[in-house]
């Protein structure tokens, strides 16, 4: 099992009084994604909840539960070969591991469209988790930017600092 590191992190947003929050949860949800769904359904919210994992520098994982539909984004589908949870991730969505010569290419998988209803579109959450000049974190504080909770975002990765 690879060993959690110390830029791997966990938060929940969700919307609370009209207002974005978001908290930090356990490190260890960077590995166990039952455990981090399970997180995410104990906080209510109104407008669903929003799980954004960050892994080493190598990938994110978004998790939405709205009502009855989970939807979950994976930015790196080669991820899966070294990362407990991006695997993880690959078996919820029934999505066989890449083949070693598959491995050639960086690629988001899951729902594309997670994020859409609130501003954020297919292409342009594809544009950012391919941008390989950015680390994970730095890619989701370019969601959560566009998504309008970047400063409460930040409060939270402030506390884990």
């Amino acid at each position: 099992m690879t060993d959690v590191d110390a830029a791997d992190f966990a938060v929940v947003v969700y919307r609370e009084d009209a207002r974005w929050e978001a908290e930090v949860l356990p490190v260890a949800l960077t590995e166990d994604l039952d455990g981090l769904i399970h997180a995410l359904r104990q906080q209510p919210s109104l407008g669903g909840t929003i799980g954004l994992v960050s892994v080493g520098d190598d990938f994110f994982v978004a998790i939405r539960l709205l009502g009855d539909e989970d939807m979950v984004f994976l930015s790196d589908v080669t991820a899966s070969v070294d990362w407990p949870l991006a695997q993880q991730v690959l078996e919820y969505l029934d999505i066989p591991v890449p083949e070693d010569e598959e491995l050639d290419q960086v690629l988001p998988v899951g729902d594309m469209s997670i994020f859409a209803d609130l501003g954020l579109d297919e292409m342009e959450i594809g544009a950012i988790s391919g941008d390989l000049e950015l680390y994970p974190d730095e890619m989701l504080l370019s969601i959560a930017g566009r998504l309008g909770f970047a400063a409460a975002f930040e409060r939270a990765l402030d506390t884990v600092a």
